[in-house]
């Protein structure tokens, strides 16, 4: 089922936009700020932002006839609150926990959520992870180990059996940490995942998130997308010995022709999980998990289908 409201977001396209502005600011004169601001006024905030008001995904999906429940998970230590989505009905006996990547929010996963296959067949969980979407917007965890505690907290707490875990791009060493911490999940799916700390791209533009000078122009979803990523590489080695801890079926999809996290992660992955199955996306670049999802549900369903008939 193809949502009417839903369009494919060039993340890429914008963010380059963007910091070539911030460029010619940082290299002619500070009167362009005026023109900066003008641009974001006039920008769409959920291309900007990654984020969409939970008004406008209920409405999205009623405009489907889906059956969409928006909830709020509290973390008391952290003062957190944390947005999920939820596509369920009675009788299911497994659970999809999506993980988005950075800067991104439940939104990406929508594809996947007005699924005919996938609802049919299993229940839905998609969640703003810390900092981003309504997840305290702004207030970054940039610690992996921290984020999967707190996925894992929300499985227990809901009580699900028979979970597949599903990241993209930083979302997928999350996933797979959890597969990891909850025995509930029984198979992990990574979407272009960023998991190999020796090959961590340094984006130069990412520094503008950083300096003083320049970090309250770049929109906020951006900025915690900064804060990750200077950390990111530390993270993943701070895990990296214990992946081959982790015996459950693991997927890694991974285009081909990706410019942002380097194909070579799958040589990571090939070294490092007992049980991994790598699919490389032919002629694909890095925005797979919403752009080409038609390539992936097939195999979740395959897994689907391997979990229901060992359980």
């Amino acid at each position: 089922m193809k949502s009417p409201l839903l369009k494919d977001v060039d993340l890429n396209k914008h963010a380059n936009s963007y910091i070539n502005i911030l460029g010619i600011i940082m290299q002619k004169n500070y009167l362009l700020i005026s023109l900066l601001l003008i641009y974001i006024v006039s920008s769409s905030c959920t291309v900007l932002q990654w984020r969409k008001s939970d008004k406008e995904i209920q409405e999205n999906f009623k405009v489907l006839n889906i059956s969409s429940v928006i909830s709020y998970f509290r973390v008391d230590s952290l003062d957190l609150n944390v947005r999920i989505q939820e596509i369920s009905t009675d009788g299911k006996d497994v659970n999809l926990l999506f993980v988005h990547g950075a800067p991104s929010s439940i939104s990406t996963w929508e594809k996947y959520l007005i699924d005919t296959t996938l609802i049919a067949a299993t229940n839905m969980y998609a969640l703003d992870r810390p900092g981003y979407g309504y997840s305290n917007f702004g207030d970054e965890i940039t610690s992996i180990d921290q984020q999967s505690q707190i996925l894992s907290a929300i499985i227990n707490e809901n009580k699900l059996q028979n979970v597949i875990a599903i990241g993209s791009s930083y979302g997928g060493p999350i996933a797979a940490r959890v597969g990891l911490l909850n025995p509930n999940v029984k198979a992990v799916v990574m979407i272009s995942p960023a998991i190999d700390p020796s090959i961590e791209k340094d984006f130069w533009a990412s520094r503008f998130t950083q300096w003083k000078l320049t970090r309250w122009l770049v929109p906020t979803a951006y900025r915690v997308a900064g804060d990750e990523k200077q950390f990111h590489a530390r993270e993943l080695a701070l895990i990296e010995n214990d992946w081959k801890n982790l015996t459950i079926p693991i997927l890694h999809f991974h285009g081909n022709i990706d410019d942002i996290v380097p194909y070579e992660n799958i040589n990571f992955s090939k070294e490092n999980f007992q049980n991994v199955e790598v699919i490389s996306i032919s002629d694909k670049g890095h925005e797979i998990s919403y752009k080409n999802s038609e390539l992936i549900i097939p195999h979740i369903i395959d897994l689907i289908n391997q979990i229901q008939e060992d359980d």
